[in-house]
């Protein structure tokens, strides 16, 4: 161990104390006060500066983070932000107790940089030059890292020389049209489930049934179709995958699997695993994909390195140059990025690091032929199985881009998303925030503004000096861009002085809205309003003529430079090289989506003072946050978002899949087909169900807690603790409103860690979602406070979920947009068809396994039983009071000791 290294203090805190360990390794338990005023005198020790900051109330705490150190030592590497998850990162036994920590994290630190002296460091290339950069930064563990690097004996590749350069290759042909073999599926799938494994009849059954969308389609626009709901446990993933790559290998085609969340793609990307076990083939034949705004772009990370950034950003930027060189993909959101890596950075996120609307240069980028972004799209256009999202598989079918012929089939998992996924994708909004992105995307920066985002003249120049008309329509949007609003545009809508006729439309839109918003609750509590766009008044219609004026004379530049654009590739001047015909078809593409947002803008003004269309929902909205207004401007949205997925999405392809575990939410085929679209398929669509083979009668339970009355704080509170402490933690706690989830961690959080049960809660601790799921898979004593985004897609098998606290029936808000859908869909019915999908959902995550038990418990004193179908045939239902349910999860956890000590007892 490190001499050096002994000589420093360390300091760990939680919600139970503070613990410090001095200059000797001597550790005391120490007051808030007494730890604040020793960390502000002297660089402590620490693990993960902001989680720490929090708990010490003194949130500009800065010190020796080893989570810093091992980002820069372990680049791309995972490990959970936790003492214990360090400790299994790098090979060390984990601290016994919450005053143990503080002694661990010396001990922890000498043997990273010990670490350094290993000539068999993987990660040793760049890091010289790196921690060179980072001392000038005056990065705190500098220094101790400085002695023990030597300078590199020859050049060191850094990251600009060292990344791969992409190569273009020619597009990939239409598959042949085959039939593929269902008893060869089924051998295919016993070779994936391995040697010795349970032959499960209902997976069989599953990749059987799926074999029907690879069969050739027998007319234009009507896809072979299934709608398949495969229960829990069933192993759909590989039942799907079995078919996928059999017909893969007989046409020469290539399959879509569309998915909800980042989590879900690197569970699927895992699973491909299996039919390309070899590292190397794996990367050419299986590509993630995700939206440009994921991925990390070169040029921003160059600017940052340059001087870009100041401060704890410039350190930060540094360490993302040391991943951006060992990573996979440059994905930055749910990547091999360590989640909790910007978290340490509070203000200084990754944002800024990433490809913005609008900004990318394309071909005029010295990094193109480097870039993440590019080499992705170029990976995807050639590999046999694409992992994308939901509303990237949406964006590309309606703004296709990509080079080749796109996937002729497509599988939707997690298929009960695609009505949230589509619900967002097309939909159209005129609000204050989407009008500056439009007018920084022509005019670029403005002011004082920094940054190197470029206008629309900027990265057109070569065209404008070439092609007169081109100039004359770039000269005219520029023009027509200033009557959108600017800088300061929130302040001059406050104080009514709007400049400009879209912020004359706006003042009038919140003027309407605070007129007429009924919620005076969500009013008196800071959140956002909202109305009808109905009877619109005449201050209201005279400016959305006006802003109807101001958006067309932008919009008519647009679409004549998008001729000029689509000329100059069609019939190609002399200039027209290789990087300029790049640089104009990324221009074409960006061109087309402003051009399609405009439109969609033009379609919603006319509506003010003008008939409804019944396809539509429309109205008016001032969003807040904390009482702070933060956007303004109307909306519309698709009454069924479901129909444009049929024309859009589902028609050109040959063959659909839509799976879930919780398609019928319940019922019948009716409900999955709203929500999928199916719905509005001219016929042909087949239907299939597996149940789940899980026992629920024996490994769950629901209890239904009939004494927590609705809004009563305090007991909503306690009854999350006693339901905590009696389950000895592993319990994920579900909620509908912050401000509750809040209130009940603020309540509860201190007791249960006084009684050895962590507490980590979304909109709380500063860590992404990502790393705290994570770190509550790593610890079956910790519990999970989350809103919906925990509701679905979280996979926690085994002991560490055991546990499922809703605090009550999850009934949908009473927007407009919900009301004009539940009329439209038969009333009631469509509330529950909502409710039954959400309670589905959050069952779901409490068995993953054969060997699982869990509890679900609703803390609802009058939950309606026709929402009983919402759980799995045969689960026990218990309505009871709450001393009761405690009683019950505490027998529930007192068998789960006794056969764990069983299992691991001497025989």
């Amino acid at each position: 161990m490190a001499p050096d290294l002994l000589s420093l203090p360390a300091v760990h805190a939680s919600h139970i104390g503070i613990w410090i360990a001095d200059a000797h390794g001597r550790v005391q338990r120490v007051g808030r006060g007494e730890a604040i005023a020793a960390v502000a005198a002297t660089p402590h020790l620490l693990l993960g500066a902001t989680l720490t900051g929090d708990r010490l109330g003194y949130p500009e705490l800065s010190g020796l983070d080893l989570l810093e150190l091992f980002a820069f030592l372990y680049p791309a590497r995972f490990a959970v932000p936790t003492p214990a998850g360090l400790a299994a990162a790098i090979g060390l036994a984990p601290p016994k107790s919450e005053e143990d920590i503080a002694a661990f994290l010396p001990q922890a630190a000498a043997a990273m940089l010990a670490g350094l002296d290993d000539p068999d460091w993987p990660e040793r290339e760049g890091a010289w030059h790196g921690v060179q950069a980072l001392a000038r930064q005056r990065w705190s563990w500098a220094s101790l890292i400085q002695p023990r690097l030597s300078a590199p004996e020859g050049n060191e590749r850094w990251l600009f020389s060292r990344l791969p350069e992409w190569e273009e290759a020619p597009p990939r042909g239409a598959p042949r049209q085959v039939t593929i073999n269902a008893d060869d599926v089924a051998a295919r799938l016993d070779r994936l489930t391995g040697d010795g494994a349970e032959r499960r009849s209902g997976q069989q059954d599953y990749a059987r049934a799926t074999t029907a969308i690879f069969e050739p389609r027998e007319r234009k626009d009507a896809p072979q179709m299934l709608v398949a709901e495969a229960g829990t446990g069933i192993g759909k993933t590989l039942g799907y995958l079995a078919p996928a790559k059999q017909w893969i290998d007989q046409s020469a085609g290539a399959v879509c699997i569309s998915t909800f969340t980042k989590a879900l793609q690197r569970q699927l990307a895992r699973e491909t695993e299996k039919l390309y076990p070899d590292a190397a083939t794996h990367r050419e034949k299986v590509v993630v994909r995700k939206g440009r705004e994921n991925y990390l772009c070169l040029l921003n990370l160059e600017d940052a390195l340059q001087g870009g950034f100041s401060g704890r950003a410039a350190i930060l930027a540094q360490l993302v140059a040391r991943w951006a060189a060992y990573t996979r993909d440059g994905d930055m959101v749910g990547g091999d990025l360590p989640g909790w890596l910007p978290a340490l950075f509070r203000r200084n996120g990754t944002t800024a690091l990433t490809d913005r609307r609008g900004e990318c240069i394309y071909a005029g980028c010295p990094h193109f032929r480097k870039c993440f972004i590019e080499r992705s799209a170029r990976a995807a256009t050639q590999a046999d199985i694409v992992i994308a999202n939901h509303a990237l598989t949406m964006v590309q079918a309606a703004r296709p881009r990509d080079g080749g012929a796109p996937a002729t089939r497509l599988i939707f998992d997690e298929g009960h998303h695609l009505w949230d996924a589509a619900d967002s994708m097309f939909a159209a909004a005129l609000t204050g925030q989407e009008a500056v992105e439009i007018r920084r995307w022509v005019l670029g920066p403005e002011g004082k503004s920094r940054g190197r985002r470029r206008g629309l003249a900027a990265r057109l120049a070569d065209v404008a000096s070439y092609d007169e008309a081109g100039d004359r329509a770039i000269q005219a949007a520029i023009t027509a861009a200033a009557e959108l609003p600017g800088d300061g545009w929130l302040g001059r809508l406050a104080e009514n002085d709007p400049w400009g006729a879209i912020e004359r439309l706006l003042v009038a839109v919140r003027g309407q809205v605070y007129a007429r918003a009924a919620d005076t609750k969500g009013a008196d509590s800071g959140y956002g309003l909202e109305t009808e766009l109905a009877d619109p008044d005449a201050a209201l219609v005279a400016a959305a003529a006006g802003a109807s004026d101001a958006i067309e004379a932008l919009l008519r530049p647009l679409m004549a430079l998008g001729k000029r654009l689509d000329a100059l590739v069609d019939d190609p001047p002399d200039w027209l090289d290789g990087q300029a015909r790049a640089r104009v078809d990324g221009a074409r593409h960006s061109l087309g989506t402003r051009i399609d947002t405009l439109g969609g803008w033009l379609s919603l003004l006319g509506r003010v003072g003008g008939p409804a269309d019944p396809d539509f929902v429309d109205w008016l909205a001032v969003d807040r946050y904390d009482g702070r207004e933060f956007d303004t401007g109307l909306h519309r949205h698709w009454l069924d978002p479901a129909k444009p997925i049929a024309d859009i999405v589902y028609r050109p392809a040959q063959g659909v899949l839509v799976t879930s575990a919780t398609l019928r939410s319940g019922s019948g085929w009716t409900d999955a087909d709203i929500r999928t679209g199916a719905r509005h398929m001219d016929g042909g669509v087949k239907h299939f169900a597996v149940p789940s083979p899980f026992d629920y009668a024996r490994q769950s339970e629901v209890l239904i807690v009939t004494d927590i009355a609705r809004g009563d704080l305090p007991a909503l509170a306690g009854a999350y603790s006693r339901l905590i402490e009696a389950s000895g933690g592993g319990a994920l706690g579900l909620f509908s409103a912050i401000r509750r989830l809040r209130i009940v961690h603020a309540r509860i959080a201190d007791r249960l860690a006084r009684a050895g049960l962590p507490l980590y809660a979304q909109h709380v601790d500063p860590l992404d979602t990502g790393t705290l799921v994570d770190i509550f898979r790593a610890d079956p004593h910790a519990s999970l406070l989350g809103t919906d985004a925990l509701r679905d897609g979280v996979d926690v098998p085994g002991e560490s979920l055991r546990l499922v606290v809703m605090e009550g029936v999850p009934w949908p808000r009473p927007t407009i947009l919900h009301a004009a859908r539940r009329a439209a869909q038969g009333g009631g019915a469509y509330d529950d068809m909502v409710i039954r999908g959400r309670i589905g959902q959050a069952f779901g995550r409490l068995i993953r396994r054969a060997d699982d038990f869990g509890q679900f418990v609703m803390l609802s004193p009058s939950f309606p039983s026709r929402l009983l179908s919402a759980f799995p045939e045969g689960t026990p239902i218990r309505r009871l009071p709450l001393d009761e349910a405690v009683n019950h999860v505490a027998a529930a956890n007192v068998e789960r000791r006794k056969s764990a000590y069983a299992a691991f007892s001497p025989s």
